[in-house]
Protein backbone atom coordinates (compact mmCIF):
# COMPACT_ATOMS: atom_id res chain seq x y z
CA UNK A 1 0.00 0.00 0.00
CA UNK A 2 2.76 2.35 0.72
CA UNK A 3 4.48 1.91 -2.52
CA UNK A 4 1.03 2.23 -4.51
CA UNK A 5 1.15 4.34 -7.57
CA UNK A 6 -1.25 6.77 -5.41
CA UNK A 7 1.66 6.60 -2.48
CA UNK A 8 4.74 5.98 -3.54
CA UNK A 9 5.53 9.94 -3.89
CA UNK A 10 4.52 10.37 -0.23
CA UNK A 11 5.33 10.69 3.41
CA UNK A 12 4.39 8.45 5.78
CA UNK A 13 2.30 10.52 7.73
CA UNK A 14 0.55 12.08 4.20
CA UNK A 15 -0.12 8.45 3.35
CA UNK A 16 -1.43 7.83 7.20
CA UNK A 17 -3.86 10.87 7.05
CA UNK A 18 -5.20 10.44 3.63
CA UNK A 19 -5.85 6.51 4.70
CA UNK A 20 -7.40 7.53 7.38
CA UNK A 21 -9.98 10.13 5.81
CA UNK A 22 -11.08 7.02 3.36
CA UNK A 23 -11.68 4.99 6.20
CA UNK A 24 -8.68 2.34 6.58
CA UNK A 25 -6.95 2.13 8.91
CA UNK A 26 -4.07 -0.45 8.57
CA UNK A 27 -1.59 0.68 11.33
CA UNK A 28 -0.21 3.28 13.34
CA UNK A 29 2.06 5.93 11.70
CA UNK A 30 5.01 4.45 14.03
CA UNK A 31 4.23 0.73 12.25
CA UNK A 32 4.33 2.52 8.81
CA UNK A 33 7.78 4.03 9.36
CA UNK A 34 8.79 0.84 10.67
CA UNK A 35 8.05 -1.18 7.55
CA UNK A 36 9.42 1.97 5.48
CA UNK A 37 12.28 1.90 7.48
CA UNK A 38 13.01 -1.79 6.94
CA UNK A 39 12.31 -1.41 2.85
CA UNK A 40 14.79 1.42 2.98
CA UNK A 41 12.46 4.22 2.58
CA UNK A 42 12.51 6.43 5.40
CA UNK A 43 14.68 8.85 3.57
CA UNK A 44 13.18 10.99 0.70
CA UNK A 45 10.78 8.71 -1.23
CA UNK A 46 9.31 11.32 -3.49
CA UNK A 47 10.91 11.61 -7.21
CA UNK A 48 12.93 14.58 -7.17
CA UNK A 49 13.41 17.16 -10.08
CA UNK A 50 17.30 17.56 -10.52
CA UNK A 51 19.15 20.94 -11.62
CA UNK A 52 22.14 20.81 -13.31
CA UNK A 53 24.54 22.88 -12.20
CA UNK A 54 25.16 26.84 -13.25
CA UNK A 55 27.64 27.16 -16.26
CA UNK A 56 30.75 29.36 -15.39
CA UNK A 57 30.42 31.94 -17.21
CA UNK A 58 33.67 32.56 -19.81
CA UNK A 59 33.88 36.01 -21.08
CA UNK A 60 36.27 37.50 -24.09
CA UNK A 61 36.77 41.03 -25.15
CA UNK A 62 40.14 41.88 -27.56
CA UNK A 63 39.00 45.42 -28.36
CA UNK A 64 35.96 47.80 -26.86
CA UNK A 65 32.09 47.49 -26.94
CA UNK A 66 32.42 44.20 -27.40
CA UNK A 67 31.22 42.58 -23.52
CA UNK A 68 29.49 45.17 -21.23
CA UNK A 69 29.01 44.23 -17.08
CA UNK A 70 25.95 45.71 -15.17
CA UNK A 71 25.11 45.92 -11.78
CA UNK A 72 23.36 48.15 -9.39
CA UNK A 73 24.39 48.80 -6.18
CA UNK A 74 22.09 50.80 -3.05
CA UNK A 75 23.50 54.16 -1.59
CA UNK A 76 22.13 55.46 1.64
CA UNK A 77 19.48 57.94 1.18
CA UNK A 78 18.63 60.63 4.15
CA UNK A 79 17.18 58.42 6.86
CA UNK A 80 17.01 54.77 8.05
CA UNK A 81 15.67 52.70 5.55
CA UNK A 82 15.92 55.49 2.54
CA UNK A 83 17.92 53.90 0.05
CA UNK A 84 18.88 55.28 -4.00
CA UNK A 85 19.75 52.60 -6.53
CA UNK A 86 22.64 53.48 -8.97
CA UNK A 87 22.84 51.09 -12.01
CA UNK A 88 26.30 51.42 -13.81
CA UNK A 89 27.43 49.76 -17.11
CA UNK A 90 31.03 49.23 -17.97
CA UNK A 91 32.59 47.58 -20.77
CA UNK A 92 35.47 45.44 -19.66
CA UNK A 93 37.89 45.65 -21.93
CA UNK A 94 38.21 50.03 -21.68
CA UNK A 95 37.12 50.07 -18.57
CA UNK A 96 34.92 52.64 -19.94
CA UNK A 97 31.45 53.36 -18.11
CA UNK A 98 28.97 54.16 -21.28
CA UNK A 99 25.95 54.85 -18.93
CA UNK A 100 25.36 55.69 -15.41
CA UNK A 101 21.61 56.35 -13.31
CA UNK A 102 20.64 57.14 -9.88
CA UNK A 103 17.12 56.29 -9.42
CA UNK A 104 15.01 55.91 -5.80
CA UNK A 105 13.52 52.47 -6.55
CA UNK A 106 14.61 49.56 -8.83
CA UNK A 107 12.59 48.10 -11.76
CA UNK A 108 12.67 45.99 -14.52
CA UNK A 109 11.09 48.79 -16.82
CA UNK A 110 14.21 51.35 -15.56
CA UNK A 111 16.51 48.69 -16.17
CA UNK A 112 15.09 48.16 -19.81
CA UNK A 113 15.47 51.63 -20.58
CA UNK A 114 18.80 52.10 -19.17
CA UNK A 115 20.14 49.20 -21.16
CA UNK A 116 18.69 50.78 -24.35
CA UNK A 117 19.59 54.00 -24.01
CA UNK A 118 23.37 53.40 -23.36
CA UNK A 119 23.27 51.04 -26.09
CA UNK A 120 21.62 53.71 -28.69
CA UNK A 121 24.39 56.72 -27.27
CA UNK A 122 27.17 54.15 -27.07
CA UNK A 123 26.38 53.84 -31.12
CA UNK A 124 27.65 50.34 -31.39
CA UNK A 125 25.77 47.46 -29.77
CA UNK A 126 27.97 44.68 -27.57
CA UNK A 127 28.22 41.34 -28.62
CA UNK A 128 27.67 40.51 -24.64
CA UNK A 129 26.13 42.15 -21.71
CA UNK A 130 26.67 40.21 -18.35
CA UNK A 131 25.13 40.82 -15.21
CA UNK A 132 24.65 38.88 -11.86
CA UNK A 133 21.43 37.25 -10.98
CA UNK A 134 19.36 40.60 -9.01
CA UNK A 135 15.55 40.71 -10.41
CA UNK A 136 16.08 43.77 -12.66
CA UNK A 137 19.06 41.73 -14.38
CA UNK A 138 16.41 38.73 -15.27
CA UNK A 139 13.57 40.00 -15.68
CA UNK A 140 11.75 39.30 -19.05
CA UNK A 141 12.46 42.78 -20.42
CA UNK A 142 15.28 42.99 -20.20
CA UNK A 143 15.72 39.57 -21.58
CA UNK A 144 13.37 40.84 -24.57
CA UNK A 145 15.44 43.98 -25.49
CA UNK A 146 18.71 41.98 -25.34
CA UNK A 147 17.11 39.41 -27.86
CA UNK A 148 15.96 42.11 -30.08
CA UNK A 149 19.03 43.23 -30.66
CA UNK A 150 20.93 40.67 -31.17
CA UNK A 151 23.23 41.15 -27.66
CA UNK A 152 24.14 37.70 -25.86
CA UNK A 153 22.72 37.11 -22.23
CA UNK A 154 24.99 36.41 -19.75
CA UNK A 155 24.55 35.57 -15.66
CA UNK A 156 26.88 35.09 -12.99
CA UNK A 157 26.26 31.53 -10.79
CA UNK A 158 24.43 32.34 -7.69
CA UNK A 159 26.36 33.58 -4.45
CA UNK A 160 29.60 33.79 -6.33
CA UNK A 161 30.39 37.88 -7.02
CA UNK A 162 33.84 37.28 -8.64
CA UNK A 163 31.73 36.25 -11.80
CA UNK A 164 31.29 39.79 -11.99
CA UNK A 165 34.70 41.27 -11.17
CA UNK A 166 34.58 44.20 -12.97
CA UNK A 167 31.55 45.62 -11.62
CA UNK A 168 32.49 44.85 -8.21
CA UNK A 169 35.51 46.48 -8.36
CA UNK A 170 34.39 50.08 -9.75
CA UNK A 171 32.19 49.94 -6.65
CA UNK A 172 34.20 49.34 -4.44
CA UNK A 173 36.56 52.03 -6.31
CA UNK A 174 33.52 54.44 -5.55
CA UNK A 175 32.47 53.43 -1.78
CA UNK A 176 36.12 54.04 -1.14
CA UNK A 177 36.49 57.01 -2.14
CA UNK A 178 37.78 59.58 0.67
CA UNK A 179 35.17 61.89 0.38
CA UNK A 180 32.17 59.18 -0.25
CA UNK A 181 29.53 60.60 1.59
CA UNK A 182 27.60 58.25 4.64
CA UNK A 183 24.89 59.28 3.09
CA UNK A 184 22.76 61.10 0.08
CA UNK A 185 20.13 63.93 1.76
CA UNK A 186 18.42 63.71 -1.91
CA UNK A 187 18.76 61.98 -5.63
CA UNK A 188 19.69 65.43 -6.80
CA UNK A 189 22.94 65.48 -4.43
CA UNK A 190 23.54 61.71 -5.50
CA UNK A 191 23.42 63.12 -9.16
CA UNK A 192 25.72 65.48 -8.79
CA UNK A 193 28.66 63.61 -7.01
CA UNK A 194 28.40 60.27 -9.00
CA UNK A 195 28.50 63.09 -12.23
CA UNK A 196 32.39 64.33 -10.67
CA UNK A 197 33.12 60.53 -9.80
CA UNK A 198 31.84 58.64 -13.59
CA UNK A 199 33.71 62.23 -15.25
CA UNK A 200 37.09 61.30 -13.15
CA UNK A 201 36.97 57.72 -13.82
CA UNK A 202 36.03 57.89 -17.45
CA UNK A 203 38.22 60.75 -18.30
CA UNK A 204 41.16 61.74 -16.12
CA UNK A 205 41.93 58.75 -13.95
CA UNK A 206 44.58 56.18 -15.30
CA UNK A 207 43.82 52.63 -15.07
CA UNK A 208 46.34 50.32 -14.26
CA UNK A 209 44.47 47.31 -16.44
CA UNK A 210 44.92 49.34 -19.49
CA UNK A 211 48.55 50.43 -19.62
CA UNK A 212 47.73 53.42 -17.35
CA UNK A 213 45.30 55.08 -20.00
CA UNK A 214 42.70 56.56 -19.25
CA UNK A 215 39.37 54.51 -20.13
CA UNK A 216 37.87 56.77 -22.46
CA UNK A 217 41.07 56.60 -24.44
CA UNK A 218 40.79 53.01 -25.20
CA UNK A 219 37.07 52.97 -25.41
CA UNK A 220 37.41 55.82 -28.15
CA UNK A 221 41.12 54.83 -29.91
CA UNK A 222 43.11 57.32 -28.75
CA UNK A 223 45.35 55.19 -26.60
CA UNK A 224 47.92 54.56 -29.28
CA UNK A 225 48.61 57.76 -30.24
CA UNK A 226 49.26 58.34 -26.55
CA UNK A 227 51.81 55.69 -26.46
CA UNK A 228 53.66 57.10 -29.57
CA UNK A 229 54.05 60.10 -27.62
CA UNK A 230 54.67 58.38 -24.23
CA UNK A 231 57.16 56.91 -25.97
CA UNK A 232 58.97 59.81 -27.59
CA UNK A 233 59.39 61.13 -24.61
CA UNK A 234 60.97 57.96 -22.61
CA UNK A 235 63.20 57.22 -25.56
CA UNK A 236 64.45 61.04 -25.33
CA UNK A 237 64.85 60.34 -22.01
CA UNK A 238 66.85 57.56 -21.95
CA UNK A 239 69.43 59.02 -24.53
CA UNK A 240 70.07 62.01 -22.42
CA UNK A 241 70.94 59.76 -19.62
CA UNK A 242 71.18 55.87 -20.82
CA UNK A 243 72.97 55.05 -17.10
CA UNK A 244 69.59 55.55 -15.64
CA UNK A 245 67.84 52.41 -17.31
CA UNK A 246 68.73 48.91 -17.46
CA UNK A 247 67.26 48.31 -20.86
CA UNK A 248 65.13 50.83 -23.11
CA UNK A 249 62.26 52.10 -21.37
CA UNK A 250 58.81 51.19 -23.15
CA UNK A 251 55.23 52.48 -22.17
CA UNK A 252 53.23 50.17 -20.44
CA UNK A 253 51.44 47.51 -22.41
CA UNK A 254 47.40 47.60 -23.19
CA UNK A 255 46.49 43.90 -22.60
CA UNK A 256 45.18 42.09 -25.53
CA UNK A 257 42.53 40.44 -24.48
CA UNK A 258 40.39 41.06 -21.00
CA UNK A 259 38.40 37.97 -19.60
CA UNK A 260 35.89 37.07 -17.33
CA UNK A 261 36.91 33.66 -15.54
CA UNK A 262 39.80 33.29 -18.40
CA UNK A 263 39.35 29.31 -19.56
CA UNK A 264 42.12 27.17 -17.79
CA UNK A 265 44.32 25.94 -20.47
CA UNK A 266 43.42 21.89 -21.68
CA UNK A 267 47.17 19.79 -21.37
CA UNK A 268 47.22 17.25 -24.07
CA UNK A 269 49.26 14.29 -23.07
CA UNK A 270 50.07 11.99 -26.25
Amino acid sequence: MINSDSNADLAICQIYARELDEGNYWCSTSTMYRIASAAGQNRERRRLATHPPKVKPELLANGPSQVWSWDITKLRGPSKGVWFHLYVLIDIYSRYTPSWIVSSHESADLAEEFIAEAIERNGATPHTVHADRGASMTSGLVSELLTFLGVVRSHSRPRVSNDNPFSEAQFKTLKYLHDFPKSFATLDDARTFLEGFFNEYNHIHHHSGIGWHTPASVHFGTAEAIDEARQITLTAAFAANPARFSTRPTPPKIPHVVYINEPALEIQIN
